[in-house]
């Protein structure tokens, strides 16, 4: 289609030039056959109305030609203007384009006019469309699959996946996950959850009871003797017992001196002990060769990549078959998604708003960030062209209607040749005789 229309463009182009041509020689010939005739009279006429339409048909032809070249080859001045002109047209066409659709104020004015968030309320509104976006969705999804089976691309993703591994820094992405889980003071949370969760445990009559064999057990193994002399006083098992609920009463009553007191010693230790060791994280040197260590022995355990393998080749599997299916789960699930989505968009205002809000400011963003780039692209790439190619491509855009001047040049030169011969024939001697 694109090679067709090039040629009849050029057809046209040629056959339009064919005709201005002819008019030129049409012009010659009228004007060498009226000085043949001796110019007078009616030939007089036709002398003046082609001596004219030569010098108007020359005249445009000149001034066309010199758009895109150099007319007969020679370097006139001011000739060859395009090619001539390349660079600092690349540069204009480029600000042209960088003032006109890239001005930021502008686009983001229509972008809120256009209200992207009601558009798309109002698309996800039709199941039609809804249905037919996520049955592209699973097509392209099952394409992405495909893909994955290309052994090249599989080894091309393991040796990234495995070079950026080997180059994750495991101690100090630990490091800083713990720094977010300890701001604002959320490890005391877990402090207080686990204290919590050792006096309920502690106050468990199995557990009292299991503490307080544990103590009959080791004392009839260290102090027989001793326990022989207490035994005539008080049995071992109700010793034991007792002193389990001491032991348990006494470790309860810490707990809730520590939950109570926020300057408690435990607390404060506890709060030294976990900041030390998150600085000592992304810090020191041999506990992240420690992790470093421990992180390659992973990486090479046979086991954990045939585990991996088997888990990718079962999830992709699962995949396939079930985006394979007319009645996909996934799918599914998407389109009620979506739908859901557009529901909550036309009914919620506030959603909408906070939408547009969002998509404005990354538009505004967006719009910083490619308006230079573009500018640059369109200057180097016209600059870039060849510039027979831009001659040719441009002289088939316009070529044809600036024929059309050379129609008119022809024609209205012409006419002004009559013109000043009816001037210079009856005009010239009215003037005289008044």
């Amino acid at each position: 289609m694109v090679a067709t229309s090039r040629i009849d463009r050029e057809r046209e182009l040629r056959r339009l030039q064919a005709i201005a041509l002819a008019l030129l020689l049409a012009a010659l010939a009228g004007l060498v056959l009226s000085a043949v005739m001796g110019g007078q009279g009616f030939f007089a006429w036709t002398q003046a109305f082609c001596e004219a339409a030569v010098v108007g048909a020359l005249a445009d032809w000149f001034a066309v030609v010199a758009l895109f070249r150099h007319p007969l080859g020679l370097p006139f001045p001011h000739t060859a203007i395009i090619p001539s002109n390349k660079a600092r047209i690349g540069d204009q066409l480029a600000l042209f384009v960088r003032e006109h659709f890239f001005e930021p104020k502008s686009l983001l004015e229509k972008l809120a006019v256009f209200d992207p968030a009601a558009r798309l309320a109002q698309w996800l509104a039709e199941p039609v469309q809804v249905q037919t976006w996520t049955s592209a969705v699973r097509g392209w999804s099952l394409q992405a699959l495909d893909w994955l089976d290309d052994t090249r691309l599989q080894l091309a993703l393991r040796d990234l996946l495995h070079d950026a591994l080997v180059r994750w820094n495991t101690a100090e992405t630990t490091a800083q996950v713990l720094h977010a889980l300890t701001r604002d003071g959320r490890h005391h949370a877990v402090l207080d959850a686990g204290l919590l969760k050792m006096a309920q445990c502690l106050d468990q009559d199995e557990v009292k009871a299991q503490v307080s064999a544990k103590l009959a057990e080791y004392a009839r193994a260290e102090w027989p003797k001793m326990l022989g002399v207490i035994s005539v006083f008080k049995s071992v098992d109700a010793l034991s017992d007792e002193l389990a609920n001491k032991l348990a009463q006494a470790m309860m009553l810490d707990v809730v001196a520590v939950l109570q007191q926020p300057e408690h010693p435990l607390r404060l230790r506890y709060e030294a002990e976990v900041l030390s060791y998150i600085a000592k994280l992304g810090e020191d040197a041999k506990i992240q060769a420690a992790f470093d260590e421990v992180k390659m022995r992973l990486l090479q355990r046979p086991e954990l990549q045939t585990y991996v393998k088997a888990l990718t080749a079962e999830l992709k599997a699962w995949l396939r078959a079930d985006l394979s299916r007319e009645d996909s789960q996934i799918a599914l699930h998407l389109n009620q998604a979506m739908q859901a989505l557009g529901t909550r968009l036309s009914d919620d205002a506030d959603l909408r708003t906070a939408i547009n809000e969002h998509v404005l400011a990354a538009a505004d963003k967006l719009v910083v960030d490619v308006r230079d780039g573009v500018t640059e692209h369109i200057a180097k790439t016209v600059k870039a062209w060849d510039d027979r190619q831009l001659v040719e491509t441009l002289e088939l855009s316009v070529g044809r209607d600036l024929q059309y001047i050379r129609f008119n040049g022809t024609v209205v030169g012409g006419v002004i040749g009559l013109g000043l011969h009816a001037l210079l024939t009856y005009g010239v001697p009215l003037a005289q005789g008044l």
